[in-house]
This record gives C-alpha cells, sequence and structure tokens, in this order.
C-alpha cells in the first residue's frame, strides 16, 4: 500500500512492479484530499467509531457480568434469545432499519450509524466468557458482605478484572466500525461520509487512480494502528498479569 501510494500509477502497472516507496506520497495524499473531505470523513469515522466502542465495551461489560454472575429468572432463555440474533444474517434488516431510520428523520446522519450498534450480541458473550473464566465467586461474595451494592460491586471489582477483556472487545469493535462499509453507503450521503464511504467515492472514476486510493487508504488506517498500539499493550500486559497469577 505504501508503495502504490508514493508513486505514479503508470509505474504500478509495470512489470515487474516496483518494491520501494517512491517521491509522490505527499502529493497523492493531497489529491485524495482534495478530491473527498478526508479530514471530514476521518472526524466522522472518529466520532462513530469512538462513540460505538465506548458503548459496546461499557453495556456488553455489564450484561456479561450480569449474565456471568447474576442469578435471576429467566437468564438462560434471555441468553438464548441475545445468541440466536446472531444468526439473522445483517443483510436481512437493511431495509427495516433503513426505513425506520427515515422514519425518526436520522437518515443521512451520523446517529442512523451508531444507533444499530450501540450493543452487540458478540460482546455481550465474550464478555460473559471471559468473567465466568477470571472473576472469583469468593470476591463477589466478600463484596456483598462488606455492604457493596451492584453497582459498586462492578465498578470496583469487576472492571479492574475485566479491563484485558475489555481492551480486546474495544480493539475489535473499534476495527469493525472502522471499517464498516456497507451499512454507512447506505443510510449516509457523499456530503456527510465515514472514511470508507469517502474511499468508495474516491475509486468511483471512470479510471480510478490506484495510487490516489492508496494514499487515502493509508490515512484513513493510520487510526486503527494507533488504536492497536494503544490497546496492545492493555492486552499482552492482561496476559502476563494472568500468567503470574496462575
Amino acid at each position: 500500500m505504501i508503495v502504490a501510494a508514493s508513486r505514479p500509477m503508470a509505474e504500478m502497472n509495470q512489470t515487474p512492479p516496483p518494491l520501494l516507496p517512491g517521491p509522490d506520497l505527499w502529493s497523492n495524499i493531497v489529491k485524495a484530499v482534495e478530491s473527498q473531505d478526508i479530514g471530514l470523513a476521518l472526524m466522522n469515522s472518529m466520532i462513530v467509531s469512538g462513540v460505538i466502542t465506548v458503548s459496546t465495551v461499557l453495556l456488553c461489560t455489564l450484561a456479561g457480568f450480569a449474565f456471568a454472575k447474576m442469578r435471576f429468572r429467566g437468564r438462560n432463555v434471555l441468553f438464548g434469545i441475545a445468541l440466536g440474533t446472531m444468526m439473522i444474517p445483517p443483510s436481512l434488516g437493511v431495509v427495516p432499519l433503513y426505513a425506520l431510520m427515515a422514519t425518526l428523520g436520522l437518515a443521512g446522519d451520523l446517529s442512523s450509524v451508531i444507533l444499530p450498534s450501540l450493543v452487540q450480541c458478540f460482546g455481550v458473550f465474550f464478555m460473559r466468557q471471559y468473567l465466568i473464566q477470571t472473576l472469583p465467586d469468593e470476591l463477589l461474595d466478600a463484596a456483598k458482605v462488606d455492604g457493596a451494592t451492584s453497582l459498586r460491586t462492578f465498578w470496583s471489582i469487576v472492571l479492574p478484572i475485566a479491563r484485558p477483556g475489555m481492551a480486546v472487545l474495544a480493539m475489535l469493535t473499534f476495527m469493525t466500525a472502522w471499517n464498516d462499509f456497507f451499512w454507512p453507503v447506505i443510510t449516509l450521503n457523499s456530503s456527510n461520509p465515514t472514511v470508507q464511504v469517502a474511499l468508495n467515492n474516491l475509486g468511483s472514476g471512470y479510471v480510478p487512480d490506484t495510487s490516489v486510493i492508496m494514499a487515502g487508504t493509508l490515512v484513513g488506517t493510520l487510526p486503527v494502528i494507533v488504536v492497536f498500539l494503544l490497546l496492545g499493550r492493555q492486552i499482552v500486559g492482561g496476559i502476563i498479569a494472568g500468567a503470574v497469577k496462575g
């Protein structure tokens, strides 16, 4: 991608193609930014991915804790229903979902991308399995003896233990939301795009410039790399801590 983004398209069509970066990286990035509002697209994707990630991690950790350690009537039935929703192909819900967003007046707005993804069943299942394995019942019993409420127990005991799992879920959720194309291209327009919609418009010409497309893709990939670098430390730290405790 870096080689293609830093050379003219004519050189990329040579046989054999060049294997080292060229001198045109910045000029191709400028062309990509001028062709599409990449800055607005990056900001929109950061808003969408950030809100979805924070909401998913928090709500899925709460739900995972409830399904893993709390006893209430209908727990297994509710969890089975939640898992059943994972078997429904997302494409089947596009038409009614878009009709709902249009009825609410949200079509074309970022909230139409955010609202359907505030919580995900995979995240609930992931955090439930993680907390079953890492959260001892003795800690919860000790918290009850000390008079801690459920919210206090969740904040002081569950969150610190669940942090490595939350970091993994946050990274997966952010990458999924950032790379999502199918639903945003349906509900958003070209004047208010996310990164993937803007990149699709970037390559929609009669003869798409591969170098410019790769330059835009490179810019759109950088935030994902940054998130991985930030959360990768938490993941590795959690694995090491678990090994030491074991």
